[in-house]
């Protein structure tokens, strides 16, 4: 299948690149970076092992990219007000293409239908420790398989190829229930992300304090129990003590909203916090050390903005 590449950072590069270089058509967005990639290429520094493309097809404008079949979203959520603007030239195509939201939180894809009704929509999970470190160059730390699942595309054979797509690139992939997906990664995002920043440290520090460590797997459990007051499937106390012991074993990492924080950039609270708060608080099961880990980060946000 031919892709688009919505945001050429950490997680588009690294996925668009893996396709480009199995040989899928690929079409990168980029923005900061565009006439360097244009000329210089893409380099990924990865723990599976480097590798440079010599020639990338980028772009600084969607509407000079050719019709794709699939169009990966792997812009910070921060900036999804510009999606029905970036996403519109594809969605007026013959067969609008599938669209997978890469990105972290809860309510992305209900918000985008409400903006372009009709189009097919897809989550993609990425359990990825990667960064962007410099023009064209990405830093791939470690992991990197991926998970899908289907919002609202009735061509159930695309979700197949997309796939098989990237398991020939090289990348874990698998087909997971929508909601079950969403609900899964927020169980280590909400956590990680927000406490890194709040306390200034990295993954494994949280995890090596006992006190913190406790406070880790509770603020897991507030998400974990939400998740099966909706009804989501499979999603249970096993499953954060898989995630405690992934994150065990990962390189020392700092998650993306603590870059974001450090570089004084804009925090995806919204989608990663107050989002599922809401809905906890809706269903009459409130998440309280998550809502104080939002406030929080609000009062971060703010200062680092004074």
């Amino acid at each position: 299948m031919t892709y688009a590449i919505i945001g050429t950072g950490a997680i588009g590069g690294y996925y668009g690149a893996l396709l480009a270089r199995s040989g899928q058509p690929v079409h990168f967005l980029l923005h900061s970076d565009y006439e360097y990639v244009r000329t210089h290429g893409l380099q990924i520094d990865s723990c599976d092992g480097s590798f440079h493309l010599d020639h990338v097809n980028a772009y600084n404008d969607t509407a000079a990219m050719p019709p794709v079949d699939v169009a990966l979203v792997c812009l910070k959520s921060i900036n999804n007000h510009l999606l029905p603007a970036l996403l519109r030239p594809f969605a007026q195509q013959p067969v609008p293409p599938l669209v997978v939201l890469i990105q972290n939180g809860i309510g992305l894809e209900a918000d985008l239908e409400q903006q372009l009704p009709g189009i097919p929509l897809a989550a993609g999970l990425a359990f990825i420790c990667s960064a962007k470190s410099a023009p064209g160059r990405i830093n791939h730390q470690c992991y990197g398989h991926i998970n899908f699942g289907n919002y609202s595309c009735h061509d159930s054979s695309i979700m197949d190829r997309l796939v098989d797509d990237f398991t020939n690139a090289g990348v874990k992939a698998g087909l997971v229930d929508y909601a079950e997906a969403r609900w899964e990664k927020a169980v280590w995002n909400m956590p990680f992300n927000g406490m890194t920043v709040a306390l200034n440290t990295q993954t494994n520090m949280l995890l090596q304090q006992p006190d913190t460590r406790r406070l880790i797997r509770e603020q897991m459990m507030e998400v974990i129990t939400t998740a099966q007051h909706l009804g989501v499937n499979n999603i249970n106390e096993d499953f954060a003590e898989l995630m405690l012991s992934m994150t065990d074993e990962m390189t020392p990492y700092s998650p993306s909203m603590k870059l974001d924080y450090d570089y004084h950039r804009p925090m995806e609270i919204h989608y990663l916090y107050s989002r599922p708060l809401q809905i906890a608080r809706q269903i009459g099961h409130p998440m309280p050390r998550l809502e104080m880990l939002e406030a929080e980060l609000r009062f971060l946000e703010q200062q680092c903005q004074h």
